[in-house]
């Protein structure tokens, strides 16, 4: 899953992403709209943290995403 996926799929999205970022609220995660910049926008605004680290932090959430996406990825070998 890449940037512009999660985009297309934000609705069902969003649950995910409050989950992981509590003090995002339902008007921030409404105007992200699985836009990269501006979810790490919100961060930087919501966390106090730079832009490195907002960046960091939303490229590893959507990594947590893809690997729920494919199960069977880390399964148990045999």
């Amino acid at each position: 899953m890449n940037w512009d996926q999660v985009e297309g799929k934000w609705k069902q999205m969003k649950g995910s992403a409050k989950q992981q970022w509590g003090k995002l609220t339902d008007d921030d995660l409404t105007q992200i709209a699985g836009t990269r910049d501006k979810l790490v926008g919100k961060l930087q605004e919501r966390y106090g943290i730079a832009q490195e680290e907002a960046s960091r932090r939303a490229d590893e959430w959507l990594k947590t995403q893809r690997d729920a996406e494919a199960p069977g990825r880390m399964g148990a070998r045999g």
